[in-house]
């Protein structure tokens, strides 16, 4: 019979035409990395609380690590091991019953220490910066002046001491003078080496640009050197408060220092390991500024984008 529809398909091509065509095949690897992603959600090992836990290890492994070692502590196991009595190692329920005990002291005589070592940090860094800033500007002078500063800072505290009380009398100055002498150094030569190791391109870019000294003192050498500035601020913030404990043991009237030295002559250990313990807490707590510090002034440089 003729075909009334030659445009029509025919029986065999409307059969292959009906059903809808297969996907296409993905490839191995997709489909490989699919089923791994499947397999890692579903593995109990990458769960959400296990991924909290493992970011927050740096937090609360050193917690465990010293509530370990107060334990400890508390137990004697130090005292069985060093042969100590009690009196010479008080238990850490004894140095807080202390600290409960003589709190408002305590805290006033832990603000007058720290009052001391920021006051003498921040002098002793601004010469510090000062010195390193001439020494960079004028290089014949440089190494003789940052010699000057190594040499004073490697005067012992307790030669320092009473020198700085004969200068500035038997007030906080004293202080303040000695921890503005530990200070420097750390600051001077760490700033003179951030503001010398400036790349030559650098320089020569600015010198393409036609910037004159103090443009390229500005821009370039103090910007180079903030990273060896914090890493010297964070040095200084520890050692200014050695510096005015150390200072308030020979002439003072208040601050942990002098605290420290009047409980170990009348025998109060408790007392004294308090003071211990306030001076450690405030020289963490003045560390942990200068870091944030870092963190918010120099957040371009490479090390706080790691």
């Amino acid at each position: 019979m003729e075909n009334r529809y030659p445009n029509a398909p025919s029986a065999t091509e409307a059969s292959n035409h009906s059903a809808p065509p297969d996907p296409p095949a993905l490839p191995s690897a997709y489909r490989s990395s699919s089923q791994s992603a499947s397999q890692a959600r579903s593995d109990p090992r990458h769960s959400p609380f296990l991924r909290m836990l493992v970011n927050s290890s740096s937090i609360w492994l050193p917690l465990l690590a010293g509530v370990l070692f107060l334990l400890l502590w508390q137990l004697e196991v130090f005292h069985h091991i060093l042969d100590l009595k009690k009196y010479q190692l008080p238990l850490p329920s004894a140095i807080a019953n202390a600290m409960l005990d003589n709190w408002s002291m305590l805290l006033s005589y832990t603000g007058y220490t720290l009052t001391e070592a920021v006051l003498g940090m921040l002098c002793g860094s601004a010469l510090g910066f000062v010195i390193a800033l001439i020494a960079t500007a004028w290089p014949r002078w440089g190494g003789a002046s940052l010699i000057v500063v190594a040499t004073m800072n490697a005067v012992p505290i307790v030669a320092l001491a009473p020198v700085m009380n004969l200068w500035f009398g038997d007030g906080i100055g004293s202080r303040v003078a000695i921890v503005t002498v530990t200070t420097m150094a750390a600051m001077a030569i760490n700033a003179y080496k951030g503001m010398t190791s400036v790349h030559p391109l650098a320089l020569d870019l600015m010198h393409s640009y036609a910037a004159s000294r103090i443009d390229t003192f500005r821009y370039l050498r103090i910007q180079n050197s903030l990273p060896h500035v914090f890493t010297a601020l964070k040095i200084n913030a520890t050692a200014s408060m050695i510096g005015a404990i150390v200072g308030e043991f020979f002439f003072s009237s208040q601050g942990l220092g002098y605290l420290l030295s009047n409980s170990i002559k009348v025998a109060k250990m408790p007392l004294g390991w308090s003071c211990i313990v306030l001076a450690a807490i405030a020289g963490v707590i003045f560390y942990l500024i200068v870091e944030r510090l870092e963190k918010v002034f120099i957040r371009w440089h490479s090390s706080q984008r790691i």
